[in-house]
């Protein structure tokens, strides 16, 4: 009887065990994506750049950090969706406003494009 109830929890187990996958994204916005910008410093020693850079990953997730030289100014996480082709990035737990934007696999390299047309970001 022993050996029975222990090959039923095992069967059990590997039962739930394969109901519980989580479905494979292959969303072509998966990676690193930047954006950089050239600014003059304020005290006239050059200029200095500030990037941007989002990496989304597969669990609908990502992270968003902003450089100012090499100094990292800030970092959250962020939440994104996909809707008919319409990219929504939201920065939950922040002031930063929501993004909507769009892939355009045309140009190279690819580039995330807001609904108006303006880059958001090219991928790296």
């Amino acid at each position: 009887m022993k050996r029975l109830f222990s090959f039923l929890a095992i069967v059990l187990v590997i039962f739930i065990s394969n109901c519980s996958r989580i479905p494979e994204n292959n969303d072509p916005i998966l990676g690193v994506w930047a954006r950089a910008a050239i600014a003059e410093n304020d005290k006239d020693q050059g200029t200095l750049t500030e990037r941007q850079e989002w990496i989304f990953n597969d669990a609908y997730l990502g992270r968003y950090h902003h450089y100012s030289g090499d100094k990292l100014e800030f970092y959250t996480d962020f939440g994104w969706s996909v809707d008919n082709g319409i990219y929504t990035i939201e920065y939950h737990g922040t002031d930063m406003p929501s993004a909507t934007v769009i892939l355009k696999k045309t140009n190279q390299p690819e580039t995330l494009a807001h609904t108006d047309g303006t880059t958001f970001a090219v991928r790296e």
